[in-house]
């Protein structure tokens, strides 16, 4: 039976006014050096705990990017952030300095484009201003969902590295100047293969951004030589080589644009393993690197793939497979 149902929406005035990053001393250190807002020197940050330089982290980057935007406060309608502790504190807490309204969001890794979506809809009825942001940290996440920090368990090869840092984004329904809008998104769906590895969350997720993408390309009749690159959220290195066989069995080659922000965020000798994870992945690429290509017009037209990975600690206890979800959205320049 064919399940296929159209999910993709489309957007006239989200309008990307400017993104800022918060990036950790590793991810500073890997591939994208320098393209960082602002690089912590100790992923402390000047405070007593991992959870209170995260919830730093977030306050940071929502100031730094209405200040980079040229906006004051005052000016923006809607926070809408995430993070991946329980309750999404880091999120919730640093909105206490914004007075604005806040809708806090989970969706794991997809957070970030989640946000987008949210965003760019709630412009689309009334709104002005918007700041999208996500983020993790490696220490916060580890403990949370892993083991005690301190234990030194030793990490298996299929393993990615969560991220330090938070990107946020400025969407706007008003813009004089030429600057890269979302024009569509497919909200994706949850899909469960089966996976019982926690270690192994890139076989997780690619079938869920199998399913996305098909679900755009048919809802939209495009085809993946429409855009100049794909990037998906953090499915690393061996998640993307499953995605790229699993859209070949649906007709789909995207070996020759598809590329990972988890994947590419850190040097092979950094020993991340399969690359990247965490909700600051797809936020801290997009903000730091893809504006930026997009506005020099090094690209026209992308797809960036949000990929979430739904597991808890309790789900994981009790023996239950790994549920996935991935957003998406279209960004021309």
């Amino acid at each position: 039976m064919d399940f296929y149902k159209k999910r993709t929406l489309t957007f006239t005035n989200s309008n990307i006014l400017e993104g800022y990053t918060v990036a950790g001393p590793k991810e500073n250190d890997g591939r994208y050096k320098g393209f960082f807002d602002f690089a912590l020197e100790d992923d402390m940050f000047a405070q007593n705990t991992f959870e209170r330089a995260e919830r730093k982290m977030f306050e940071h980057a929502i100031e730094g990017v209405i200040a980079k935007a040229n906006l004051k406060e005052n000016d923006i309608d809607t926070v809408i952030s995430g993070d991946l502790l329980n309750q999404i504190v880091s999120a919730s807490f640093a909105s206490r300095k914004i007075h604005a309204g806040f809708l806090g969001i989970y969706n794991a890794c997809a957070t970030f484009v989640e946000s987008l979506i949210l965003g760019s809809a709630m412009l689309n009825n009334g709104l002005e201003n918007v700041v999208c942001a996500s983020g993790s940290h490696f220490s916060t996440a580890e403990r949370q969902y892993r083991y005690p920090l301190e234990l030194g368990v030793l990490r298996s090869p299929v393993t990615q590295w969560t991220a330090t840092g938070v990107g946020a984004t400025v969407l706007s329904n008003k813009s004089d100047a030429k600057v890269p809008k979302i024009t569509r998104a497919t909200i994706g769906r949850v899909v469960d293969y089966g996976i019982m590895d926690t270690n192994n969350m890139g076989a997780a997720m690619a079938p869920s951004t199998m399913s996305t993408l098909v679900t755009f390309f048919k809802d939209t009749g495009t085809t993946p030589e429409e855009y100049d690159v794909i990037y998906t959220g953090d499915l690393g290195k061996l998640g993307s080589e499953i995605l790229r066989d699993l859209m070949k069995q649906e007709g789909y080659d995207i070996s020759d644009r598809q590329h990972d922000c988890g994947g590419s965020l850190y040097w092979d000798e950094q020993q991340t393993y399969q690359g990247g994870s965490g909700a600051a992945c797809t936020a801290l690429l997009f903000n730091a690197v893809l504006l930026g290509r997009l506005r020099r017009g090094e690209y026209k037209k992308i797809l960036l793939a949000g990929t979430g990975a739904l597991m808890s600690p309790t789900t994981s206890f009790q023996g239950d497979s790994i549920p996935a979800i991935t957003h998406l959205v279209e960004v021309t320049a």
